[in-house]
């Protein structure tokens, strides 16, 4: 009986360190699905047409509006590290000066550079705390009078 007991709760470990391990799937972005992007005809429709079927664009090209970026990617983290980009699709659709569709381009992740829509980090130039710092660099601030520490203040 208590080999039993013992042998679940292993399981039971097992499975919550097999659960702990499994990697977060983010996805960010949009690109039409092909079928869509099908019935993209060039020479005829014109940007309306493009945001009635596509909706809105990730990106419009910085220096040339006749360029509109639709962008998605898929990454994996695993655990404390850094995300693993696993797919990334690109769809840019070139408009002549008449702004009809001329050119529709398909990436993907083994055609070029990775693209990072938002970046998670603001750059700071203040001075940067260790582990130690920041557990107890408030003790010793607090004194039985302050306001908010429960004493008479």
């Amino acid at each position: 009986m208590q080999r039993l007991a013992l042998a679940r709760n292993f399981v039971v470990a097992l499975g919550l360190l097999a659960a702990a391990c499994t990697p977060t799937v983010s996805l960010h972005g949009y690109v039409p699905d092909e079928e869509v992007l099908a019935t993209m005809q060039t020479g005829t429709d014109n940007k309306d047409a493009v945001i009635e079927k596509l909706g809105s664009p990730s990106s419009i090209a910085t220096f040339d509006d006749n360029t509109w970026i639709y962008f998605s990617k898929r990454t994996e983290t695993f655990a404390f590290f850094e995300p693993e980009v696993i797919e990334q699709r690109v769809v840019a659709v070139n408009f002549n000066d008449d702004g009809t569709v001329e050119e529709i381009k398909r990436f993907a992740l083994e055609d070029g550079r990775l693209i990072d829509p938002v970046t998670r980090t603001t750059p700071t130039h203040g001075r940067e705390l260790g582990l130690l710092e920041q557990l107890f660099g408030n003790v010793g601030r607090f004194t039985a009078g302050s306001p908010g520490s429960g004493g008479d203040g």
